[in-house]
């Protein structure tokens, strides 16, 4: 079986490490397959971390992908090379993400320590017959603070209601964090990892973070300051290029 940590960031959006430290950290550290970069309202951290792993010959492969803000909370896009625009209504992402040839997922599901996608929304979008305006799968195994207040609640949800696949993804915004949270799937290729998703033959876990210490103080209080800002600093930087 394959390992996937389908939630990682980088300093192109508000973790702490390069994308190439990313994927020279998973290849080196980590027993994964499969990464997934998904920088905040930005596909170009995974471009480069992709790039990266296939320069240095790395076992590991990255799929590039973004975490987008929408109206209704946030929303992963995998398997994209382009990032679509935020702020939207969460119907027109995750059509985008489709059209784009992707993977639309819903991270952190209806915790209140971030944007999320509330028990509304997700109820709604579960009566929507067509499937362009819907998610493919749910992150029930997410580590971070916010992705455990809400997992249990989640769980039930999904598992009476809305009936999604499950996959984990660690959250990781530091190096020591990449892994926690994991997809398994039957192979150990991308490739294999997007037909198991839309299969619904996946499966997530997830351990724990290392602790305070293990992580690093200054490196924890850099990235809160980090993740605050990265959605106004990425929209400020796209605003200005126009």
């Amino acid at each position: 079986m394959g390992k996937a940590d389908l939630h990682v960031h980088t300093r192109v959006s508000d973790g702490i490490a390069t994308p190439e430290q990313v994927v020279d950290y998973a290849e080196h550290a980590t027993d994964l397959d499969v990464i997934a970069v998904v920088d905040h309202e930005d596909v170009g951290g995974g471009l480069r971390a992709r790039e990266h792993a296939l320069r240095m010959g790395y076992m590991v492969e990255v799929i590039p992908g973004a975490e987008i803000t929408t109206l209704q909370g946030h929303v992963v896009g995998l398997f994209i090379e382009e990032t679509p625009a935020s702020f939207r209504r969460i119907e027109s992402t995750l059509e985008d993400i489709h059209a784009l040839g992707g993977i639309a997922t819903i991270p952190h599901p209806m915790s209140w320590l971030t944007r999320s996608v509330s028990e509304r929304t997700l109820r709604r979008l579960a009566l929507i017959p067509d499937r362009r305006y819907r998610a493919d799968a749910l992150e029930i195994y997410n580590p971070s603070p916010a992705g455990r207040q809400s997992a249990s609640r989640a769980a039930v949800l999904n598992a009476h209601t809305l009936r999604l696949p499950t996959i984990g993804g660690s959250d990781a915004h530091h190096l020591a964090h990449i892994g926690t949270g994991w997809t398994r799937f039957a192979g150990r290729t991308g490739q294999e990892l997007r037909e198991a998703i839309l299969a619904g033959s996946v499966s997530g876990e997830m351990s724990g973070y290392p602790s305070l210490r293990e992580t690093g103080f200054v490196q924890v209080i850099v990235g809160l300051g980090w993740g605050y800002t990265a959605t106004p600093r990425k929209l400020a930087k796209r605003a200005a290029r126009r």
